[in-house]
């Protein structure tokens, strides 16, 4: 692929401390399966290559250990280190970045991101519906966008939402509802009713 087209990878990110959640949230499971192995098959469809984002110390986790990995080789800093430590290891590549715990999320939503997807750009992302900023879990990082996150990382910055703010990042109008993450017991309780009744 020329240089101007850089490969498009994809990492799930599941390294989060779940302390919210109290539970390791990449193995809640909706519908009878863990949202993790949900998500993995989503993003392997839409990429030509897939890895799981982890901590050193989740490596063995039976959920995870089938995955081809990605460790974090930064400090534990939320989803920026998995970030930076995915475009270390592939630094052509362009990367579908994933969050674990979007329950509602479809490969028609991955499709339109993908579709949508400017390598001009350093990165393409949905508008959340909630507050209409950039949605840096499922988005598309492009390798240019690299050089601004390390440099955010060493200045003691780790929010990817803002990187998108400061970035060029073409940004799509919010899909529905497609992006709602659960984060506590109680959203979980809520969102198993909410596809019960959808179903």
């Amino acid at each position: 692929m020329s240089a101007r087209h850089p490969p498009l990878y994809g990492l799930l990110l599941s390294g989060g401390a779940s302390q919210r959640m109290r539970q390791d949230k990449a193995a809640l499971a909706y519908r009878g399966e863990p949202q993790l192995l949900r998500a993995w098959r989503l993003l392997q469809v839409a990429t030509e290559q897939a890895f799981v984002s982890v901590r050193d110390n989740q490596r063995a986790d039976p959920l995870r250990a089938a995955l081809p990995q990605i460790v974090d080789s930064y400090e534990a800093v939320g989803p920026v280190a998995g970030i930076l430590s995915a475009q270390d290891r592939f630094p052509e590549a362009a990367w579908l970045v994933l969050a674990c715990d979007l329950p509602l999320l479809g490969a028609d939503t991955l499709r339109q991101l993908v579709d949508a997807r400017d390598v001009g750009a350093d990165a393409t992302a949905f508008t959340s519906r909630h507050d209409g900023l950039p949605e840096p879990l499922c988005a598309i990082w492009e390798p240019s966008s690299h050089a601004l996150l390390l440099q955010r990382y060493q200045a003691g910055s780790y929010c990817p939402r803002k990187a998108l703010i400061q970035s060029r990042t073409v940004l799509l109008p919010a899909p529905g509802d497609a992006l709602d993450n659960v984060n506590t017991p109680e959203e979980r309780t809520e969102m198993q009713q909410r596809m019960e009744s959808m179903a």
